[in-house]
């Protein structure tokens, strides 16, 4: 393999031996492209016009930078916009590597040759691609040997490379298709190390449920700046598909304006059930459940309950559905019914077997610390929310969302959402 430390500076030949100058840098073009194809080389030293080489002029790469043809036939190459500058545009600068889900510092990058052309093949992110462009891989290598260690140069392949530029709309484009295939909890976890500026460009061009689940995994600051950026329209949409309670918790550290712009923009359900669950103390379990989830009538049996699960928009919605309650008319809780229990119960078995009077639950306003007791006590994944005075079943508060009244905000990130996103 050619690596771009390995050509930079190096003087450049043409088919009769004559130098025509020294390698400052190399386009590629097609960066969408698993391997995108070198379009040019820079050269500085060179004649004027002969300062950038069209690429199909290139014989060797290496061990010699030689041309096909003489000096005075070379054409030059006109740039046609989009081409990408390596040396200048990603040596040291960091990429997300959407394959180790992480962001990395470009060391070196690597060139493979097919036939006649040579083509962009991936980023080497390793101390040994460091110690390369120092001169020092021998020195490394020596040095591994000692210890007994492999001196191991990792490159990550080019279709997973997303830039992190955002001044440049194409490459920014690809980037963001690739980055919307990560796991939001990764995207997440990259933004918080890069600034607002750079977040927002690269969330821009999600699509609105992909930027949703992926707001939800982020720090408040991430949340804030992203929102702000939108346009309102567009926050009231992104605010729509994400969780009410994750909404609420957003609306909530915005200013009242903002928060009730935000509010009225967005579906008249959707906003009812935030500005329910912002109706609450802050300290409270209605502060932080959602009022999303799966239940049947407990009059039912297994089968039907089964058949109305299929079609209800509430279990639909409920991407944490570890529990199915059992509710009566009026709505009020009667049992509960693990979804594993349910499944694999006979069809015709009646769900009244499942009717508890004695069902672990809070009321709204019950304090979140309380909740969290009764989640760990129970070993519970959810726990229903229950109104005091109409008995009514209004929302339920999730094990994640009760741990992190607990626990060190150090900790909160590293706790996993339970989603079914």
């Amino acid at each position: 393999m050619i690596y771009l430390s390995q050509l930079i500076g190096q003087k450049v030949w043409d088919g009769f031996g004559h130098v025509v100058g020294k390698i400052d840098d190399i386009m590629v073009n097609a960066t969408e492209k698993s391997a995108p194809p070198l379009s040019a080389l820079v050269l500085k030293g060179a004649p004027e016009n002969k300062n950038i080489i069209d690429a199909q002029s290139i014989a060797s790469l290496w061990p010699s930078i030689t041309l096909k043809t003489d000096i005075t036939k070379l054409v030059p190459y006109t740039p046609k916009g989009h081409e990408l500058l390596l040396k200048q545009r990603v040596l040291d600068k960091q990429i997300v590597d959407t394959e180790g889900k992480r962001l990395v510092r470009v060391n070196d990058l690597q060139i493979a040759r097919k036939g006649e052309q040579f083509f962009l093949t991936g980023v080497d992110a390793s101390t040994n691609g460091l110690l390369r462009r120092l001169g020092l891989e021998k020195v490394g290598k020596s040095i591994a040997r000692t210890f007994k260690k492999e001196a191991k140069t990792h490159v990550i392949p080019w279709e997973f490379v997303a830039s992190i530029e955002h001044d440049d709309p194409l490459r920014l484009s690809v980037s963001q298709s690739r980055l919307v295939q990560m796991p939001p909890a990764d995207i997440a976890a990259i933004l918080d190390d890069l600034d607002s500026h750079t977040s927002k460009a690269l969330l821009q061009g999600f699509p609105n449920e992909e930027l949703a689940d992926t707001l939800e995994q982020s720090s408040q600051e991430v949340q804030q700046a992203v929102l702000a950026h939108l346009h309102p329209e567009r926050a009231a949409d992104v605010l729509e598909e994400m969780d009410p309670d994750e909404a609420a918790d957003i609306l909530a550290d915005m200013d009242d304006q903002t928060s009730e712009r935000l509010l009225t923009l967005m579906e008249d359900d959707d906003a009812e059930e935030v500005r329910t669950l912002l109706g609450y103390p802050e300290t409270s379990s209605g502060g932080i459940m959602t009022t999303e989830f799966a239940w049947v009538p407990y009059t039912y049996n297994v089968e039907q309950a089964l058949k109305h699960l299929r079609s209800s928009e509430e279990a639909m919605e409920d991407e944490f559905m570890y529990y199915v309650y059992l509710l009566d008319e009026q709505e009020r809780l009667r049992g509960v019914i693990s979804l594993r229990d349910l499944v694999t119960a006979p069809l015709d078995q009646p769900l009244s077997d499942w009717i508890d009077d004695d069902i672990a639950q809070v009321t709204p306003l019950t304090p979140q610390e309380e909740a969290a007791y009764l989640v760990a006590k129970y070993d519970l994944m959810a726990l229903p929310v229950v109104e005091p005075e109409s008995k009514k079943m209004i929302g339920i508060v999730t094990v994640d969302d009760a741990l992190d009244t607990v626990l060190p905000t150090a900790w909160k990130k590293k706790l996993p959402r339970f989603s079914g996103k």
